[in-house]
């Protein structure tokens, strides 16, 4: 296990120190998928540098900016 290779004691520990890791791949997966789809936006995560999550949105804005005007 990687805890072991690592030399830490419990999981937790391993976790909580890459947890920022997995944030910021996830994140940046989010932001190459949205590319592909044809998004212009990027996530605020992967502007800051990804290592904080996202500040959450109001799904209306969101859904207004995807459909465009009527």
């Amino acid at each position: 296990m990687i805890k072991k290779l690592l030399g830490h004691a419990h999981i937790g520990v391993t976790a909580t120190v890459y947890a920022h890791v997995r944030l910021r791949l996830q994140r940046e997966a989010i932001d190459t998928l949205g590319t592909a789809l044809g998004s212009r936006e990027t996530t605020e995560t992967a502007r800051s540098g990804g290592d904080e999550p996202p500040r959450p949105r109001r799904a209306g804005a969101r859904a207004a900016r995807v459909s465009g005007p009527p």
